[in-house]
C-alpha cells in the first residue's frame, strides 16, 4: 500500500475539479506571469479552429487566473508532486496533449503523464526561466532523462536549443521558433455579410465601440456626437459586452435621439443611420473588418479588465482604450508604443481621439503598426497551433 499523504489540522480539503467536458481537451501549463495572456490568445485560436475543443489551464503560483477565460475552459491548480496525486489529477482531465511552457514539470506529474500516454510539448524554452528554481531542468552536472518524455520542444533561440541537446533531449525534437508573445490569427467572419455590409457603407466613415459596459454608452454617444460635426456621415458601430445589454443600449440610443439600426431586429445600416447596434455574439471578426477605428471598451469603467486589442489589430483597426484594462497591460503597451494605441481616460479625451483619428491616413497609419505587433506573434503561435492540431487529428484517427 502507498504510503498515505495527510493535511493539516484544520485545513480545508482540497477543491473538487469541475467535470471533465465531453470531446478533446488540450491542457496548457502557465509558467510566468507574462505567458498568461499569449497562451490564453492561443486557446482561444484552437477553440476557434477546432470547434467542440476543450481547454484546461494550469499554472503557477505566482500567476493568477484572468478576469475572463476563453469558452470552455477551466483553471485548475496543479495536483501536489506525488505520484498518487498526479495519477488522479490526469485520470480526471485525460488530456489529449498538454503544452508545457517554460520551466521544469514535476516530476510525478511528468512520469504519470508518460505512463498515460499523455502527448507533452514543451513551448517557449527559456533560459531564464529553464534555470530557476528547485526543479530547474539543469543542475550543476549531469544530463536529464526525463527531457526525453517531451515529444517536441520550441526554444526561443539556439542557445536555449543546445542546451535542452546538452541535457539529453533528442536532437531531432527541438526546434527554434523564437519567443512566443501574445498575438495570433484574426478572427473569423461570414466573407458573404461582410461583402454585403462593406457595399452597403462604401465611401461612409465607421469607427466601432467594441464590449461596450452599459455606463460606458453615454460616453461613447458624446464621442460619436462630437465627430459627427467633422464627418456628418459617420457610421458607429456599438457592441455591447453582453448580447442581454442590447435592450438597454437601445433605450439610450432612442433616448439621445440617434437613428439607429438594431441587429437582432433584423436591420440593415441604411444612408440615414447614425448607429448600427450590433447586439450579437461571435461577429466580432466583422466588425473589426468593417471600422478602421476601434475604442476597446470594458476599459472606462473600472472593474472589467477591458478586452483583447490584438483582435482589433490583427484586422487592421487602430485602436483607443481607457484606463481600466488591466487584463491586458502588456499587450497594451506593446500597441502604444508601436504607436498604434491611444489611452483616452474620460467622454472628452475620446470624442478627442475619436475627431482626430478617423482621418484616414492617421487610421491607417497605426492600422499598419498595430499588424506588424501582431504578426510579430503569430508565426510562433501558428507554430504551435499546427503542433497541437495534427496531435489531435493523429490521436481521432487512431
Amino acid at each position: 500500500m502507498g504510503r498515505r499523504l495527510g493535511r493539516a489540522r484544520g485545513a480545508p480539503p482540497p477543491e473538487a475539479p469541475p467535470p471533465r467536458p465531453e470531446g478533446e481537451l488540450v491542457w496548457i501549463h502557465v509558467t510566468g506571469a507574462a505567458r498568461r495572456a499569449p497562451l490564453l490568445r492561443l486557446g482561444q485560436r484552437l477553440r476557434e479552429l477546432r470547434p467542440g475543443l476543450s481547454l484546461l489551464f494550469t499554472a503557477d503560483g505566482e500567476v493568477t487566473p484572468p478576469a475572463r477565460l476563453p469558452d470552455a475552459a477551466a483553471w485548475q491548480a496543479l495536483p501536489p508532486d506525488a505520484p498518487g496525486a498526479a495519477q488522479r489529477f490526469l485520470a480526471h482531465w485525460a488530456p489529449d496533449c498538454c503544452l508545457w511552457s517554460g520551466g521544469a514539470m514535476p516530476r510525478a506529474l511528468m512520469a504519470a503523464a508518460a505512463q498515460a500516454g499523455v502527448p507533452l510539448f514543451l513551448v517557449d524554452a527559456a533560459e531564464a526561466d529553464l534555470d530557476r528554481g528547485a526543479r530547474a531542468w539543469w543542475p550543476p552536472v549531469g544530463r536529464r532523462p526525463e527531457l526525453r518524455r517531451f515529444d517536441a520542444a520550441l526554444a526561443r533561440d539556439e542557445a536555449v536549443a543546445r542546451r535542452l541537446r546538452r541535457a539529453g533531449m533528442a536532437a531531432e525534437a527541438i526546434s527554434v521558433a523564437g519567443p512566443l508573445q501574445e498575438g495570433g490569427g484574426p478572427l473569423p467572419c461570414d466573407e458573404g455579410e461582410l461583402q454585403h455590409l462593406a457595399g452597403a457603407l462604401a465611401g461612409r466613415p465607421v469607427w466601432l465601440a467594441a464590449m461596450t459596459q452599459p455606463g460606458e454608452v453615454a460616453s461613447v454617444l458624446q464621442a460619436h456626437r462630437a465627430a459627427m460635426r467633422l464627418s456628418h456621415r459617420l457610421l458607429l458601430i456599438l457592441v455591447p459586452d453582453r448580447p442581454e445589454d442590447g435592450p438597454a443600449a437601445a433605450e439610450a440610443l432612442a433616448a439621445a435621439n440617434l437613428p439607429t439600426a438594431r441587429r437582432t431586429a433584423g436591420e440593415r445600416p441604411e444612408d440615414t443611420t447614425q448607429v448600427y447596434l450590433a447586439d450579437t455574439r461571435g461577429e466580432m471578426g466583422l466588425w473589426y473588418r468593417l471600422a478602421p477605428v476601434t475604442f476597446m471598451a470594458s476599459s472606462l469603467e473600472a472593474g472589467h479588465g477591458g478586452r483583447d486589442p490584438y483582435e482589433a489589430a490583427a484586422l487592421g483597426s487602430a485602436v483607443i482604450y481607457g484606463p481600466n484594462a488591466s487584463g491586458h497591460l502588456d499587450a497594451y503597451a506593446r500597441l502604444v508604443a508601436a504607436g498604434a494605441a491611444r489611452l483616452v481616460s474620460d467622454a472628452t479625451s475620446l470624442s478627442a481621439a475619436l475627431s482626430q483619428m478617423i482621418a484616414p491616413d492617421r487610421a491607417a497609419s497605426m492600422a499598419e503598426a498595430g499588424w506588424a505587433v501582431v504578426s510579430a506573434g503569430a508565426e510562433v503561435t501558428d507554430r504551435i497551433t499546427d503542433l497541437v492540431l495534427d496531435t489531435l487529428d493523429i490521436g481521432r484517427a487512431a
